[in-house]
C-alpha cells in the first residue's frame, strides 16, 4: 500500500508576503512528497515578480494554469473588446482588471510569460486505487469549477476505462472559497486561496492532501504581513489597486467601497 502527501498552493494573485509564509509552513513539514500549485499566480496583486522568484525556488512542484495565466498568454488587453468571467467589456471594473493584466505582463516580463506558457491544464495521479486530479477550475474550462453532477459524469467516464479505481478526488482552486463535497466514492475539494481569500477570513490558506492507504484533507490558515501587501499596493498603485486593498483587508470582494 502506498501513501502520498501533497502540499497545495492556489490563487496567490501577486501576494508575495502570503506566498512566502505559505512556503515556510510547507518547508517545516517532513511528510510532503510534492507541491501542487493550482494557478492564478501573478495578476491582481502588488508583487507579481516577487511571486515569480519565490515560485521558481520550489522543487518537485507541478504548476497548473489558471484563467489569469491564460489572459496573460492571450494578451487579453489587446483584444478589441476584452472581457473576463462573464463581465461586460463596458463594465469599469472589467476595464480596470484588464489593465491590471497588462501591468502584470509588464512586471513579469518574458521570463514570467514563459513560465505561464509552460503551465499545465491539469495533473492526474493514481496512488494505489485512488485517482486524484488537480486543476484550476475544471479541465474543460478555467472560470467555473465542476458541479457535483459534472464531476460524477467525469468519474463515471474514467471508471469505464479503468475499473480498478475505487476512490476519486478532484481538487480545484479559482473560487477563493473553501469547498468540501462528497458523494459515494467521489470527493471535491478546494481550500480557498493562498493570497486573496473571499471567505471573510483574511488569513492565507494552504492545504495538505494525503492519499493512498489513508485519506486526509487538512486546510491550514495562517497569518502573514497583510499590511505590507496593502502598503505595497498603495506605493505602486497598479490598476484596480484600491479594490484589491479592500479585498485583502476584508477577505471578500468589496468593489462598493
Amino acid at each position: 500500500m502506498s501513501l502520498k502527501t501533497y502540499a497545495i498552493i492556489t490563487d496567490v494573485h501577486g501576494n508575495s508576503s502570503s506566498l512566502k509564509e505559505a512556503i515556510k509552513i510547507i518547508n517545516k513539514r517532513d511528510d510532503v512528497d510534492q507541491i501542487i500549485c493550482l494557478g492564478d499566480y501573478f495578476a491582481l496583486g502588488p508583487d507579481p515578480m516577487g511571486c515569480f522568484k519565490l515560485l521558481e525556488s520550489l522543487s518537485s512542484c507541478v504548476f497548473l494554469r489558471g484563467n489569469h495565466e491564460r489572459y496573460l498568454i492571450e494578451n487579453l488587453w489587446a483584444h478589441e473588446r476584452p472581457n473576463l468571467e462573464g463581465m461586460s467589456p463596458d463594465d469599469p471594473i472589467c476595464k480596470e482588471i484588464v489593465q491590471n493584466e497588462k501591468w502584470t505582463a509588464e512586471m513579469i516580463g518574458e521570463k514570467g510569460r514563459n513560465f505561464c506558457n509552460n503551465t499545465r491544464i491539469a495533473e492526474r495521479q493514481i496512488i494505489d486505487n485512488t485517482l486524484v486530479e488537480f486543476t484550476h477550475a475544471w479541465y474543460q474550462r478555467d472560470e467555473i469549477p465542476p458541479t457535483m453532477d459534472e464531476a460524477i459524469a467525469w468519474k463515471n467516464h474514467i471508471s469505464k476505462a479503468n475499473n480498478k479505481i475505487k476512490q476519486f478526488i478532484f481538487v480545484h482552486g479559482h473560487t477563493h472559497l473553501p469547498r468540501i463535497e462528497e458523494k459515494g466514492n467521489l470527493k471535491i475539494l478546494c481550500q480557498g486561496a493562498t493570497g486573496l481569500p473571499f471567505d471573510q477570513d483574511p488569513r492565507g490558506s494552504i492545504a495538505f492532501l494525503k492519499v493512498g492507504m489513508e485519506f486526509n484533507w487538512e486546510i491550514v490558515r495562517f497569518e502573514y504581513d497583510r499590511k505590507r501587501s496593502i502598503d505595497m499596493l498603495e506605493d505602486i498603485k497598479p490598476p484596480f489597486y484600491k479594490n484589491l486593498q479592500n479585498t485583502i483587508r476584508y477577505a471578500t470582494i468589496r468593489n462598493d467601497i
